[in-house]
């Protein structure tokens, strides 16, 4: 297939964007570089992609999804045939007045995405959603049934409004969509402001680290290439019935407490945390914990690398770029 991937110097992108190239479909890769980011970092995601396995099949397009008349032009020019639509502004702890940004990136992005995929009438449009939809009062492990009513941060009110956006298209246009619900993902190429990372860091250069909460709490840690396999899986599976829609969670389903985690960065490095006690902080969940069943019924799949061997792989690719 011919796959559109917004974000694709993202985080997930990246490696979505690599498993679709193994396989031997072509990427039409867009992301508008934002200067906010690690551009370093995304530029070395995207040279990355050059040097893998059918990496013949990848085009970059330098498009700013919330920029429609340019995303129009490219989806004419490109016609593709699925979009995994990846690119965000991420993070529920938003600074001060920067909600509007998120609006702008999150929403109104993802309306130009629903536009023209609907325009050219791609068979299926997967989209990044986020396990904080969840919010404040549910019940775990949580079901996409599930009441998300009661977001907790401006990040999550942004993606709870694309889920019921794309519900909107698929009922009005027979777009197909499916939302997918990302529970915590962490693994190579992660965004450095992320806790497995900024723990990385803090352990390897002796720093003292703040463990909120005392790291009480607790989260569904899923490995990034099990969240590219079950995307590619559910890319080739569009939504069936009317109106064409779905959302669907990606995570393991086995709550770990941060400490917990934090303890298995300690035992891979051989060296212990300088820990700092931190309050809680607004917009965060206490626990995050994924029912899979509905991903594993619908594509067969779902997500198994442990923890223990997802951080070993991790710690494994951290020191080697350390060492770069």
């Amino acid at each position: 297939m011919r796959v559109l991937v917004t974000g694709a110097a993202g985080f997930i992108a990246h490696h979505v964007s690599a498993r679709l190239l193994a396989r031997g479909d072509d990427v039409i890769g867009v992301d508008n570089l934002d200067p906010s980011g690690d551009v370093a970092l995304k530029q070395a995601r995207l040279a990355r992609l050059g040097t893998l396995p059918g990496a013949a099949g990848f085009t970059f397009r330098p498009v700013d999804v919330t920029d429609g008349s340019s995303l129009r032009t490219l989806f004419e020019q490109t016609r593709p045939e699925a979009v995994v639509h990846l690119a965000a502004r991420v993070g529920v702890r938003a600074p001060a007045g920067t909600a509007q940004a998120y609006v702008d990136a999150n929403v109104s992005g993802f309306l130009q995405v629903l536009e023209q995929a609907s325009a050219a009438r791609v068979r299926h449009l997967v989209y990044a959603s986020s396990s904080s939809v969840y919010g404040a009062g549910s019940v775990p492990p949580f079901q996409e049934g599930a009441a998300a009513d009661h977001p907790l941060s401006v990040y999550a009110a942004t993606k709870r409004a694309d889920e019921l956006l794309a519900h909107a298209y698929s009922h009005l246009h027979g777009l197909p969509t499916s939302g997918l619900r990302f529970f915590t993902v962490y693994g190579p190429w992660g965004r450095p402001d992320m806790a497995p990372l900024r723990f990385l860091r803090a352990l390897r250069d002796g720093a003292e680290l703040a463990l909120h909460d005392e790291g009480r709490m607790q989260r569904d840690f899923t490995h990034v290439e099990d969240v590219a396999e079950a995307v590619v899986r559910v890319v080739d599976r569009p939504p069936q019935g009317a109106p064409a829609c779905r959302v669907l969670n990606v995570g393991r389903g086995e709550p770990v407490s941060v400490r917990d985690f934090l303890a298995v960065l300690e035992r891979r490095l051989g060296v212990p945390a300088r820990v700092r006690s931190a309050p809680a902080q607004p917009g965060e969940m206490e626990a995050t914990w994924a029912d899979p069943s509905a991903l594993e019924r619908e594509t067969g799949f779902r997500p198994r690398i442990s923890l223990e061997e997802g951080l070993a792989g991790l710690v494994e690719w951290f020191l080697q770029q350390a060492g770069a």
